[in-house]
């Protein structure tokens, strides 16, 4: 452990030299990457319209509210620029282009790229979106921009990019799952590739939380518990319809994720569990008093939201998305 008056910029400085020795396990080479036109038909080949005109047959089988949750995730993919934007303000995250936390910051970018590109080409091909509907949207995201709670924190933001990176491997991976069972094994490919990623993201996101535990214990407990007390909100929060209320199209979106069971309260709370035995929260005793209670609050925080969550209603009533026509 540092020093106990330590700022979180010197914290940062100890740490960048770990992020810079690792960034080759933390990112994939772009030789070793998957593109999105691995998983897409090729236009270059005389078979490119029979390859569509299977691709469509098989996304025709997809329900209604998973075909929408896909239009949803794949939104919140496409504004990529804000969450670079928005690392890029993070305190002593950007002190030279060649420091750990830029060039994790640059690579992590790369990689998420590919995500909104290749959901964005399935669904123009699939034929059942609406693309403008659904382009107008994108660009309402973007220009809304979002409010995450962390401000400029890199504490508060490593809590929530370990909890949303979590989140959105669910959602790809069981969309995926969904569209396996409707006979869309493209789509299920496709899934899987993308919740890959952020699996992996959300492993190195832990990871430096953990690392930062180890130096600054009562700050970081202090950002977890601050994090957990406003909610992880989820990127695509503003998300809406031309002529929508912004948010409002985002919550018709989340309720059916809940009602298909892609992304529900209970994975919130398990995604919790989940991180308070990866930061060993039990049994940090490395604590001022304030940070004491703030553990207490996280550790008691999983039984108080599966109370809540039990109470809840499935939404039943299905929405009318403008993406889909």
């Amino acid at each position: 452990m540092l020093s106990t008056a330590i700022s979180r910029a010197e914290v940062l400085m100890h740490l960048e030299s770990f992020v810079k020795e690792n960034i080759g396990t933390f990112l994939r080479t772009v030789e070793d990457s998957w593109q999105p036109s691995d998983y897409i038909p090729d236009s270059r080949l005389d078979t490119f319209f029979d390859e569509v005109k299977l691709l469509r047959e098989r996304a025709a089988g997809l329900s209604y509210d998973l075909l929408a949750v896909l239009v949803g995730d794949t939104i919140t993919e496409e504004a990529l620029p804000n969450y670079e934007a928005w690392f890029h303000e993070l305190d002593d995250l950007n002190r030279d282009r060649d420091n750990g936390w830029a060039q994790w910051i640059r690579g992590w970018t790369a990689e998420e790229n590919r995500h909104g590109d290749l959901l964005n080409r399935y669904l123009y091909l699939s034929g059942r979106v609406n693309m403008r509907e659904f382009e107008a949207s994108t660009q309402h995201l973007i220009a809304d921009g979002f409010d995450l709670g962390t401000a400029h924190d890199p504490y508060r933001a490593f809590v929530y990019t370990s909890y949303q990176e979590m989140a959105t491997n669910i959602s790809h991976r069981r969309v995926g799952q969904f569209a396996r069972k409707a006979g869309d094994d493209q789509l299920s490919k496709i899934c899987g590739m993308i919740a890959g990623d952020e699996t992996r993201h959300a492993r190195v996101y832990k990871t430096f939380v953990d690392k930062i535990f180890e130096v600054d214990p009562s700050e970081m407990m202090l950002a977890f518990e601050d994090m957990m007390r406003k909610k992880i909100v989820m990127p695509a929060h503003y998300m809406r319809e031309l002529g929508i209320e912004m948010g409002k199209t985002f919550g018709h979106f989340t309720d059916a994720a809940q009602r298909i069971g892609v992304y529900t309260s209970a994975d919130y709370t398990d995604i919790l569990d989940t991180l308070l035995v990866d930061w060993k929260i039990a049994d940090r005793t490395d604590l001022n008093a304030a940070a004491e209670k703030a553990r207490d609050y996280v550790m008691a925080l999983p039984a108080r939201l599966r109370r809540v969550a039990d109470r809840m209603p499935v939404p039943k009533l299905e929405y009318k998305f403008k993406w889909i026509d």
